[in-house]
């Protein structure tokens, strides 16, 4: 009995509860990372200034509607406290809601490796062997940070917690300074010159779809607090989180740009090393504006890090305790670290780390990447939701929803829909190739259960995947898609 209890306790440990202003920055901490140093010369690629003002808009009212929708989830299904994951399976199925809990948590990891990525391009400008971040030494050097960062959030959620509440309030402030100085130094003819875009932008609807995979990256993260729900002192605080650190991005990212388009003509920010906005700094005020931001962006990578690889693992250990992963996923240590779910989220970040190396644009391939292996998981939070609106549910508080909650549930839809089309068939096919071999770890907890394997329904799902990634797989082999 004393051996049964012992491993009772490794198994789950009681949940360490946070406030409202910690879930908070949870949320803000997990969307302020390297995205928004690189969001001038990303759009500056795509698009000029009447442009960018389109895609924030559609951008930002997409995900405030998705920020939105988890806060309505949050307070009519409080039953179900893994976010994401949980309201795909709950609306889908078991193997729809793991391959939303495998995509979420694959797009963390890789989201991961941009942090890895820009920190070492932001040294390189000093110390040439980094290279953009993807030189040999740059790969090993980030595998020892990477290592160490799995080591330090061993020791506890609450500790991360608190670390990540210190690093977010620091790494905002340089942001926050880059807008003002942007603004004092703004040039109205410059300005103007970056109103319709460079020659090399093609047409409107063009450059506003160019920029969609960029702002889906900035803002993943949004649903941070609805991942942690299950460490809310109160439920509500989850919802009002979502919205508040929402709000708070959008206003800092879209300021970011167009202050940018005010400082340098659009075709030299496009050519800007990232970090982009430090170019942009520089520019207007010498080198110590370079400095600075480089300084900031390093405090904020790594505290977009410590957040998003402690959200990583709390999916796959959720989904572990729901029986949608193999049983060893599921243990946590006395400090509440799900151990085995933060090393697999370690060693898939270092094998994708090793792949960048091998990419033409290391930074933004895994940033891509990142975004469109989201989409599906978002995609299919906003259709439970609309699903919980169109019928009644005996689970969901209320019975059904309202229809402002149905609208904003649609409108989530067809905005997530549309940027799987931006995305483009590449994206698509190799985010493929990572959702069907995960497969074999559905195959393993169903087995663990003595369960079926697969329903009717599930093979076609299934069929659907291998195909995808068998094309994917030839796709690259034959250079039609390349890294």
């Amino acid at each position: 009995m004393e051996q049964q209890a012992s491993t009772e306790s490794r198994t789950s440990a009681p949940p360490a509860k946070l406030a409202l202003f910690t879930l908070t920055t949870m949320v803000i901490g997990s969307m302020v990372g390297a995205g928004v140093f690189s969001l001038p010369s990303r759009f500056a690629e795509q698009t000029g200034v009447a442009g960018a003002l389109i895609a924030w808009a559609i951008a930002g009212t997409g995900m405030l509607m998705l920020a939105l929708v988890f806060q309505s989830l949050a307070v009519r299904r409080p039953d179900l406290d893994a976010g994401v994951y949980a309201y795909a399976k709950a609306g889908f199925g078991e193997y729809v809601g793991f391959f939303s809990a495998f995509g979420y948590w694959a797009s963390s990891c890789v989201g991961n490796v941009t942090y890895w990525v820009l920190i070492m391009s932001t040294v390189g400008t000093i110390w040439s062997s980094l290279g953009e971040g993807d030189t040999a030494l740059a790969v090993i050097l980030s595998s020892v940070g990477l290592w160490a960062f799995f080591l330090m959030i061993r020791r506890g959620v609450k500790e991360a917690a608190a670390i990540n509440r210190i690093v977010t309030v620091a790494k905002v402030v340089p942001i926050i300074i880059f807008v003002i100085l942007a603004l004092v130094f703004f040039d109205p003819s410059v300005f103007v010159e970056n109103w319709g875009g460079a020659d090399y932008a093609g047409s409107l609807f063009s450059q506003v779809k160019g920029t969609m995979l960029a702002t889906v990256f900035v803002f993943l993260g949004v649903e941070g607090a609805s991942v942690y729900s299950r460490h809310a002192k109160r439920r509500e605080d989850v919802g009002r989180a979502t919205v508040l650190g929402f709000l708070s991005v959008f206003a800092i990212f879209a300021s970011v740009v167009i202050v940018s388009y005010g400082i340098m003509p659009m075709s030299e920010i496009a050519e800007l090393r990232q970090p982009s906005m430090a170019g942009v700094l520089e520019d207007a005020v010498g080198t110590w504006g370079k400095v600075f931001i480089s300084v900031g962006l390093i405090v904020s990578v790594l505290g977009a890090y410590l957040a998003w690889t402690l959200m990583a693992a709390e999916v796959l250990f959720v989904a572990a305790k729901d029986d949608d992963m193999p049983r060893f996923l599921r243990r946590s240590n006395p400090a509440d670290v799900p151990v085995p779910a933060l090393l697999m989220t370690t060693i898939l970040t270092q094998v994708v780390l090793v792949i960048t190396a091998f990419s033409d644009d290391a930074f933004n391939f895994a940033l891509d990447l990142t975004s469109a292996l989201s989409l599906i998981p978002y995609l299919l939070a906003a259709a439970f939701a609309a699903k919980i609106g169109l019928r009644p549910d005996p689970l969901t508080a209320g019975g059904r929803t309202s229809n402002r909650e149905l609208t904003i549930a649609c409108v989530a839809v067809l905005y997530t829909a549309f940027l799987l089309y931006a995305a483009g068939l590449k994206f698509v096919l190799v985010s493929l190739i990572f959702y069907a071999p995960a497969t074999i770890l559905f195959v393993m907890a169903r087995r663990e259960q003595g369960r079926r394997l697969f329903s009717p329904r599930e093979r076609v799902i299934l069929a659907v995947s291998v195909i995808g990634a068998v094309l994917g797989i030839v796709a690259l082999a034959t250079g039609w898609i390349s890294l």
